[in-house]
């Protein structure tokens, strides 16, 4: 674990029940180099004993119901956010919550298409919009751009590529996944545009194929490989990576 992460003063996840996020939290709140601060939030963290213990056993480990296709959830969820980060403002924010069902041409439904759309796509931007105030609050404090800082991070996928999705990378049939993780790198895009002024850095991050509920038992990568990535290429993050699309081993991804 890069020590850089010590320079990040506070850490929201979303999504962190399971998975990939869940061990995020895990991998963060046992470094000796972390962030003071980490918040975990999913849409029902008392379902989650690994979540439970980890606020038990580790200190600023805080839980914080978020159910992010929920306005109403994430407003509560800001107002929680606020009074445990207080004036020093939230220094990174990892939209990583998401649903993936595998939909082919046969079986895809407006309603399949809709719903992934509104939690991969839509809730980040959302999320993010309502926690910009605290975004902008840590970037006034530094300068320079990362982690340290002010950071934006959406787990995106290579599924979300464009470019990628013929030949042999076409070969996952999903429409709606597929669909709604090209449009998250958009959002990714139109973010970074907005928001470098203000020092947040913005970037999509693909965490791999893992064997996670969503990844399924095929998957390449234990979520520990992942993880261990992941957090790695957030900790390198620098100016030149806002607006970007890269994945766990920090190779930049084709849109």
């Amino acid at each position: 674990m890069s020590a850089s992460w010590g320079k990040c003063k506070s850490v929201l996840i979303t999504g962190s029940s399971r998975g990939i996020g869940l061990h995020v939290v895990k991998e963060l709140a046992k470094s000796s180099s972390r962030p003071a601060t980490i918040i975990a939030s999913a849409r029902n963290p008392t379902g989650s004993t690994d979540l439970q213990e980890l606020s038990k056993t580790y200190p600023g480990v805080h839980i914080v119901t978020l159910d992010v296709d929920s306005q109403q959830s994430v407003s509560s969820a800001l107002q929680e956010v606020r009074s445990i980060v207080g004036d020093e403002g939230l220094s990174c924010l990892i939209n990583n919550a998401a649903v993936g069902v595998p939909t082919d041409l046969n079986t895809v439904t407006p309603e399949v298409m809709m719903k992934n759309f509104q939690v991969n796509t839509v809730a980040p931007l959302f999320i993010t919009k309502a926690f910009l105030p605290l975004l902008q609050s840590a970037a006034a404090r530094s300068s320079g751009m990362g982690i340290h800082r002010a950071a934006v991070i959406n787990v995106s996928s290579i599924l979300g590529s464009i470019t990628q999705n013929q030949g042999e990378g076409a070969t996952f049939k999903s429409y709606a996944y597929r669909t709604s993780k090209a449009a998250l790198n958009m959002v990714t895009r139109c973010l970074a545009a907005d928001l470098g002024s203000d020092g947040i850095l913005c970037m999509s991050l693909h965490p791999g194929w893992v064997k996670t509920d969503m990844g399924g038992p095929h998957a390449h990568l234990t979520v520990e490989e992942s993880v261990c990535g992941l957090l790695s290429v957030l900790s390198r993050l620098t100016e030149k990576d806002h607006g970007g699309f890269k994945d766990y081993r920090g190779d930049d991804l084709p849109w």
